[in-house]
């Protein structure tokens, strides 16, 4: 059968802004789901892709916060049908490595995507933002990305949790094992520091602590569960976040900016034996230099949270329940729904700090 003609929004070369152009996509092959993009969320990594911090595979089909409705399903597809509503997810897990054998698929060593490549008109293959490409009216994925879940919750909300919120929320319950009466820092506040806050909270942190230099951000930040905030700009991190703990720091702080300074604040901001989680993303130039008799003297842990030590399958469809019982604010995220044709605008409201998330929402669909 022939591919579908659709509109996707493609970044062609590194720094070039945007454009809407037509995308082929082709029917599923074996393993493989075709899905109607509902809604789309604008994430910095999308942008990262644009400016090529990712890697220089262009032109890129932007897009992966997604949520929508499978619209057909290649041989080999069992626990997929046509009509589910799911939200995608960057990585189907293999089943079968050392990691899954182990009973812990969160942290597979075979992840896949689609097999098949989208195009553009002219043949030109494209390369789908984490494997997914959903700024798109359809997009071709693996079957094990697209995660079944309750579909009365809105595709624009749903669809964050493929991302950002995911891993803000994982690095604070899956990695950082927060837990009831626990106190917790988090230091960055944007989408995924949010999220942390978020996770926090919905486990039972008695003390959640904001640190960042953006009062807006700050303010953002209660709205979601900080208990207290602490503007970095104003006041020395670790004697605030220790000042509010008692003199003895946090149990938990999450490091959600990706710099070696806030890095250090994050260690240190930490009580004895806490747990310091790393989910802010580094670029390959920075290092890290601390004492190693303060990283034995200090004891805890040091971890790095990647896609919020996730299982699509386990937590997409327990945090939209948990959205939908009103105890999850995942409405919060959504700052603004935009169209497809709106992402270029969308990315320079991100770099200004004036919003949280813009959301693509498809034609028919708002």
């Amino acid at each position: 059968m022939a591919a579908a003609r659709v509109r996707g929004v493609v970044a062609r070369g590194k720094g070039q802004p945007v454009s809407l152009e037509t995308v082929l996509v082709p029917e599923p092959g074996p393993g493989e789901a075709r899905v109607r993009v509902q809604a789309c969320g604008v994430c910095h990594t999308d942008l990262h892709y644009r400016e090529g911090g990712i890697n220089d595979d262009f032109p890129f089909l932007l897009g992966h916060e997604a949520a929508g409705v499978v619209e057909s399903v290649g041989p080999d597809v069992a626990d997929l049908a046509v009509g589910d509503y799911v939200v995608l997810n960057w990585r189907a897990v293999c089943g079968h490595c050392r990691a899954c054998l182990r009973g812990r698929p969160w942290y597979c060593f075979a992840t896949h995507n689609a097999t098949q490549r989208m195009t553009l008109e002219d043949g030109t293959p494209l390369a789908p933002a984490l494997g997914i490409g959903a700024f798109a009216d359809l997009t071709l994925v693996a079957a094990g990305q697209c995660t079944k879940v309750d579909e009365r919750a809105r595709p624009a909300v749903a669809g964050l949790l493929g991302c950002g919120v995911m891993a803000g929320i994982g690095a604070a319950i899956n990695t950082g094992g927060v837990t009831r009466g626990d106190s917790v820092a988090v230091i960055g506040c944007g989408g995924v520091g949010d999220a942390a806050i978020a996770g926090a909270r919905l486990a039972g942190a008695s003390t959640i602590v904001a640190v960042d230099v953006d009062e807006r951000k700050l303010e953002r930040a209660r709205g979601f569960g900080a208990t207290h905030t602490v503007d970095a700009r104003e006041q020395d991190v670790v004697e605030a976040v220790q000042g509010l703990t008692g003199g003895f720091g946090a149990d938990v702080v999450i490091e959600a900016v990706g710099r070696p300074e806030t890095y250090r604040q994050a260690f240190y901001a930490r009580d004895l034996a806490g747990t310091v989680v790393l989910v802010g993303v580094p670029t390959p130039q920075m290092e890290l230099t601390l004492p190693l008799l303060d990283v034995f003297g200090r004891g805890g842990a040091l971890k790095s949270s990647w896609y919020g030590d996730c299982l699509p399958s386990r937590d997409f469809p327990m945090l939209v329940d948990l959205y939908l019982q009103g105890r999850l604010p995942l409405d919060g995220f959504v700052t603004e729904e935009v169209g497809i044709g709106d992402v270029e605008e969308a990315f320079h409201r991100m770099e200004s700090g004036d919003v949280l998330r813009s959301v693509v929402v498809m034609e028919g669909q708002g």
